[in-house]
């Protein structure tokens, strides 16, 4: 490492340096430092010799202060980078929070951008489109049409994080922006005013570009055939919450076809004909696309009615009269096709339309005829549709070919990439080179005095025993009144946390909150708010739950969190590792499971002040020889197998 890079890092850094002096409440943290100086290493400064093209996978602790080691290094290297995050709230604290801290204290003229999914941005097409629609009172009243209307003529960006007001799902958002298939691209009437034509330039001239994953992988993909969504050329990336990328990676290096954008495109066709076309043409179009429209519910039907993630081949091959069907389909998008094809020689805004129906039909043959041995193809049973898709069984290989191999650097980093103490699984996962620079830096918060990790003991029955439910919401209990309420409860099922939900809810004396009966937002506020409740959650709010001080003093998760391998594209990868000399439940099902162990464990420590219990309702942790490697994994709490010192710890607190 250069002295010039070790002196620039600890000048800001290091006790006395430029953080410590300007950043309120900001403690001098060694593991901060020391990943400052190995991004700045991998990037190099602009005094430096040019750095080799580097890799460098970083997993930083909670508390580490992980987002200002990378963008300090990424900023100073004077580099083109983008910084990808798993999500927009991270994005907007790096605009809002850090950025403005440095732009004012170490680079004044940094050009820093966030950028986000087109679907965060109004289509000016499309909102004149719904202004002239006789059917937009369907989408929105009079007053926010108004209000939009009245934003329109102050917005630099477009980006609806802007209409506080606007409902997360609202139908009004969803008719007025545009997915990069609705785009018309050139030969859109308002390509001049576009928001998003106004991004790139603005995206060309920036040094730091903030997305998010999305957005990143669905650019990366668009490369792979010459084309670019919004990201202009960069030389460097640097992945935050990094261990989300192999799942990401897998939904846009796919193909996915689906009921709803064929309805989607159907509604745009009719708004559309009845501005632009008229005699034949019109009734041409619209007819086609209402047949369309009633072929796709007919072959919508032909699927169970089970909600969830299945094997398309294996319902094919149940299916007898699958040809017919699929062939019906395919003729009825041609016949689109070819009508949308003739309505552009008339108008070039049409040319739009019949791109999405090409691609449509592109997808629906690659999903429906295509045999691809490094493809898994499964269906989507939803409410009221179903979506097909092939994703590769292994995108290693895509990676290394269109992202490792056309990049300067990269850079990973995540509070959880490690099983078992090491970088095995992740480097697999994401086809790394085993000799990839790593960097582990624990937390610097003190679990070993200010936390307790409590395994119910010898006799408590295992998740697949039936008496599991009934002990398990009885100790959950017993640990929600030793804490006093404060309790985030972790589950693997909705079925598991609506069962303990009824019967906590009929047994303590707090307020029980639980997810889905309100906003993620609004449940954190009112968790946070009132100290001695208790909330229950799955899925997202094993990470990102960030409750500091009191109102979390306890993290109880029911078990060990091992994915069901019925989803196909688990179940492909599991086999592909066993037909490869593999151990599927080793190598993948249980690094998965303790990464997102880890996860949920992390909701407890967010500050050096907080203290508090971990339980994790799971004998297998003791019982299984597997539960060592979970143990291995998690922070150095001490392990108590009682609750009576549960009780104890939390006794000492009271005055």
């Amino acid at each position: 490492m250069s002295t010039s890079l070790s002196e620039a890092m600890a000048e800001i850094f290091a006790q006395g340096g430029i953080l410590a002096d300007k950043l309120p409440g900001y403690e001098s943290r060694p593991s901060q430092l020391r990943m400052a100086e190995a991004i700045g290493a991998t990037l190099g400064l602009p005094e430096d010799e040019p750095s080799q093209p580097g890799m460098l996978a970083v997993e930083a602790g909670t508390g580490t202060g992980k987002t200002l080691a990378y963008l300090v290094p990424a900023i100073l290297s004077g580099q083109k980078v983008v910084v990808s995050t798993n999500t927009l709230n991270l994005q907007d604290q790096i605009l809002t929070k850090e950025i403005p801290f440095i732009e004012k204290h170490l680079a004044p003229r940094l050009n820093a951008l966030c950028i986000k999914g087109r679907q965060n941005y109004l289509c000016l097409y499309r909102w004149y489109q719904f202004l002239a629609s006789p059917q937009r009172n369907l989408f929105a009243d009079d007053r926010d049409t108004q209000r939009v209307t009245d934003w329109l003529e102050e917005t630099e960006t477009g980006d609806r994080s802007e209409l506080s007001w606007l409902a997360d799902n609202a139908p009004l958002w969803q008719a007025i922006t545009a997915s990069a298939s609705q785009c018309l691209g050139s030969n859109c009437p308002d390509a001049s005013q576009c928001f998003i034509t106004r991004l790139r330039k603005k995206a060309g001239q920036a040094q730091l570009l903030v997305v998010n994953h999305h957005l990143f992988f669905s650019d990366l993909a668009l490369r792979r055939f010459g084309h670019a969504e919004v990201l202009p050329r960069y030389e460097s990336v640097i992945f935050d919450e990094a261990h989300h990328l192999e799942g990401v990676a897998t939904q846009y290096f796919g193909t996915s076809f689906s009921h709803y954008q064929v309805i989607d495109l159907v509604k745009d066709l009719e708004t559309a004909a009845q501005a632009d076309l008229k005699g034949r043409a019109k009734e041409g179009v619209v007819q086609t696309a209402r047949a369309l429209a009633k072929q796709v519910d007919l072959f919508t039907e032909l699927f169970p009615w089970e909600r969830g993630r299945f094997s398309l081949l294996q319902f094919i091959e149940r299916f007898p009269g699958w040809e017919e069907e699929r062939q019906r389909l395919a003729d009825q998008i041609k016949g689109l096709c070819n009508q949308l094809a003739k309505a552009a020689m008339g108008g070039e805004s049409w040319l739009g339309m019949q791109r999405r129906a090409e691609e449509m039909l592109a997808a629906f043959t690659a999903i429906t005829e295509a045999r691809n041995p490094s493809s898994v193809y499964w269906y989507e049973r939803r409410e009221k549709t179903v979506a097909l898709s092939a994703s590769p069984i292994d995108i290693a290989g895509e990676l290394q070919d269109f992202l490792y191999e056309q990049t300067r650097n990269v850079i990973f980093t995540s509070a959880t990439l490690t099983t078992d103490n090491t970088f095995t699984y992740f480097f697999s996962r994401l086809g790394l080179p085993s000799d990839t620079p790593t960097l582990t830096l624990t937390t610097p918060f003190d679990y070993a005095q200010r936390t307790l990790l409590f395994v119910p003991g010898k006799g408590f029955p295992e998740p697949a025993d039936r008496e599991f439910p009934r002990a398990s919401q009885q100790l959950m209990q017993e640990l929600i009144m030793a804490a006093n309420g404060r309790a985030l409860l972790l589950f693997t099922s909705i079925s598991a946390m609506r069962a303990a939900h009824e019967v906590l809810l009929a047994r303590l004396p707090f307020p029980i909150l639980m997810q889905g009966e309100a906003p993620k937002a609004k449940l954190l506020e009112q968790f946070r708010e009132q100290t001695h409740s208790v909330l229950l959650a799955v899925a997202s709010f094993w990470e990102g739950v960030d409750v500091v001080g009191e109102s979390l003093s306890c993290v109880i998760i029911d078990k060990l969190p091992f994915e069901v391998p019925s989803d196909p594209v688990i179940m492909a990868r599991m086999d592909r590792i066993k037909n490869e000399g593999g151990n599927p439940f080793y190598d993948f099902q249980i690094p998965r499971a303790i990464l997102t162990l880890r996860q949920g464990v992390g909701r407890l420590m967010r500050s050096s002040t907080d203290r508090g219990v971990l339980a994790i309702c799971d004998v297998r942790l003791f019982s299984k020889q597997y539960g060592r490697l979970f143990l291995k994994s998690l922070p150095p709490s001490p392990i108590c197998r009682e609750i009576a010192p549960v009780r104890d710890f939390f006794q000492e607190e009271r005055p």
